[in-house]
């Protein structure tokens, strides 16, 4: 699917008619842009199951979620500034879209720090839920920034007719077939590092079995 994603933007789909060749690497940053909304999203429900219910199958999938999210908004933060150096001049701005961007990426940032110290302290793990949930509350902000701040960042998908948006049909064929790919991943991802993960815990298990024994 990637593959197909790749030969889509790069063959397919037409360049801009102002931003040129440079404008295609819009496929690759909005896609990963979603994705990574998507992951939080995942991890957010996956937290308040296991705040409500407890159970560690719901904790597993909110980590692997949002590692797999912050892997994609690490790609939003690579891929954006690329892309304004040609068109803004300026290889990073504090426009308000980048700057709520940075403001997840470091939400969750947190959380992975405090999920790694969970095993010595099962309490930290119900805090990180905490933000999990919490954080993704970033998410609709960053959606409204461009409408509320009148920042620097454009509104291609829902810009209107002749205003800078996907104006050729094959650019909005280029768009979902890249969609349709980068959400194959994202489920791939996450279902290799639930898998893991699943393996750690009960690796982890075997380990304080053992370590009982010998005691």
């Amino acid at each position: 699917a990637m593959l197909a994603a790749i030969g889509f933007v790069f063959v397919y789909v037409p360049n801009e008619r102002i931003q040129g060749a440079v404008q295609r690497i819009f496929y690759f940053h909005v896609n990963s842009a979603w994705a990574a909304f998507l992951g939080f999203f995942v991890a957010a429900g996956a937290s308040a199951l296991f705040l409500w219910r407890g159970r560690v199958e719901h904790d597993r999938m909110a980590v692997a979620a949002v590692e797999v999210g912050m892997l994609f908004c690490t790609m939003v933060l690579v891929t954006g500034p690329i892309w304004a150096r040609p068109i803004w001049g300026a290889w990073w701005t504090w426009d308000p879209r980048l700057t709520m961007t940075v403001i997840l990426w470091t939400i969750y940032a947190v959380y992975l720090v405090l999920r790694s110290s969970a095993r010595e302290d099962p309490q930290i793990a119900r805090y990180a839920a905490v933000l999990a949930v919490i954080g993704v509350l970033d998410v609709p902000l960053i959606q409204v920034s461009v409408r509320l701040w009148r920042g620097m960042h454009p509104s291609v998908i829902s810009a209107p007719a002749n205003k800078g948006g996907l104006e050729d049909p094959r650019m909005i064929v280029g768009l979902l077939v890249t969609m349709v790919a980068f959400m194959l991943l994202f489920a791939w991802l996450l279902r290799l590092r639930y898998e893991g993960l699943r393996l750690r815990h009960e690796l982890h298990r075997l380990e304080d079995r053992v370590g009982e024994l010998a005691r």
